[in-house]
């Protein structure tokens, strides 16, 4: 089984240095100012012989109820009652503060193992403070530099030594033996997740989105925009199927971007979509398509992607089914090159609208994922062609040989003709257009190459000559 590890502490005392140290590359945002990790995030990490979840907290700090603050707090503060073992993490150049005294006493309460680190101690300035963490009442601290990956070694044998002692402890099996359990019954634990992402404008309520799916408050929610920062990862299981879920921060106009903490979270957002196999672009129903859906729309495409556009407070709509159909029509209009991507109206308040939406995720899924037979492609060609011949090009008829597919994810086609060059674009959106209505491709992305036919006799004329 895996086992969990929250790495908790202060704001900027180095949690997110860390965690990327442990991930082996960059996953958490990192940066000078204070508090910028808001929401908890994971990664699945090894460490010694243990399958480990590791999680990447808030800072803790003194707050007024209902502030943002006061939700990071809460957000951490459920990681450590869901771990297993908690890694404190104290600033040994400023040495333990109240603060700190406060979280180490919390950790006493909680009940759960934990290692006390003292970070930043690469100089001479960090002896002090490094003493200064005994009186926390937690032990001798380890020394480190998240940062140079001094003493990290060490954590990561501490880790194993509590890790293996729980195990011990717990009687778990090894993971080896779950594995030969679950290959014994058929399980289908090792299937790959569907990777989706929730991407859109800011406080279009993405995370509230992300919260409804995964059927908890996994997210920061609230009026204020700007909430999310870390592109957020999180597993469920919908009927059966595997999603790994990505909340992403919103995405505004790049001119509009001025501050460090945002050019950060846009960043990871796009790297969320870059790495998502299916897109939600969530749309708000009272202002839907507008100049920056449409961007976001077109970048997913442009990246290959799958996309599903969900159209969210559609508990506060007028005569929805006038307005779906609107919709529907203004979609087909602005973004041809995503005609059939599904729109699917929800309200992530509510929770009105997820199994659909989610049922169209998988249906795209499938679609992106398609791979369609050779001679089924060529038998296709020959009936579109017959129907619609491609046009004369300077008084000389195009020819087009033959088709087939030369990759999946999303589904990309290679069509070989006489003359490519002159291969019109109205010809080539009528063939993709034809492909995507024959073989059920219309919820994905299509891709169409063209390439010229190879002379077979040019080797032979090449060796008379």
């Amino acid at each position: 089984m895996a086992y969990t590890v929250a790495i908790i502490g202060r704001p900027n005392v180095g949690k997110s240095t860390l965690f990327n140290r442990f991930a082996g590359k960059r996953l958490a945002l990192v940066d000078d100012m204070p508090g910028l990790t808001r929401d908890r995030k994971e990664t699945q990490i090894r460490i010694g012989r243990h399958a480990v979840t590791l999680t990447d907290t808030a800072g803790f700090e003194d707050a007024e109820p209902g502030s943002i603050a006061a939700r990071m707090r809460e957000q951490s503060e459920q990681a450590i009652a869901a771990a297993d073992l908690v890694v404190f993490m104290i600033d040994a150049r400023t040495g333990p503060t109240a603060a700190d005294s406060g979280i180490a006493q919390l950790v006493r309460t909680s009940g759960k193992p934990f290692v006390l680190v003292a970070n930043k101690c690469e100089g001479r300035a960090a002896e002090d403070g490094y003493y200064g963490a005994f009186e926390l009442g937690l032990g001798e601290p380890l020394a480190l530099s998240a940062e140079h990956a001094i003493g990290f070694s060490d954590l990561l044998s501490e880790v194993s030594e509590r890790l293996d002692a729980l195990s011990e402890r717990e009687g778990l099996k090894s993971e080896e033996e779950e594995a030969g359990d679950e290959a014994a019954t058929g399980g289908e634990a090792g299937s790959r997740p569907l990777k989706l992402a929730i991407a859109g404008r800011p406080n279009s309520g993405k995370s509230t989105l992300a919260n409804a799916i995964l059927g908890e408050e996994r997210m920061i929610t609230g009026p204020e925009a700007g909430l999310t920062r870390d592109a957020i990862a999180a597993e469920l299981v919908w009927h059966g199927k595997r999603v790994r879920l990505f909340d992403t921060a919103g995405l505004r106009r790049k001119a509009r971007i001025t501050e460090r903490p945002e050019t950060l979270a846009v960043g990871d957002a796009l790297r969320a979509i870059r790495f998502a196999e299916v897109v939600i672009l969530l749309l708000d129903a009272e202002t839907p398509f507008e100049k920056q859906d449409l961007t976001i729309a077109d970048l997913v495409e442009r990246e290959g992607r799958g996309l599903v556009f969900a159209v969210n407070k559609w508990d506060l709509v007028n005569e929805p089914q006038a307005r779906l159909a609107q919709l529907r029509k203004a979609a087909e209009s602005m973004l041809p090159q995503l005609a059939g991507a599904p729109l699917v109206p929800v309200s992530a308040l509510s929770g009105q609208g997820l199994d659909k939406l989610m049922k169209a995720a998988f249906t795209v899924y499938e679609a992106w994922n398609k791979r369609i037979p050779t001679a089924e492609l060529n038998r296709w060609l020959a009936s579109a062609l017959e129907r619609h011949q491609p046009p004369a090009v300077s008084g000389r008829r195009l020819k087009l040989r033959y088709i087939t597919q030369a990759n999946a994810r999303p589904p990309s086609f290679v069509v070989f003709s006489s003359r490519p060059e002159a291969l019109p674009e109205s010809y080539l959106r009528y063939l993709v257009n034809d492909l995507k209505k024959t073989f059920g491709l219309g919820p994905s992305p299509v891709r169409l190459h063209v390439r010229k036919t190879k002379n077979p006799y040019a080797d032979a004329e090449g060796g008379k000559r």
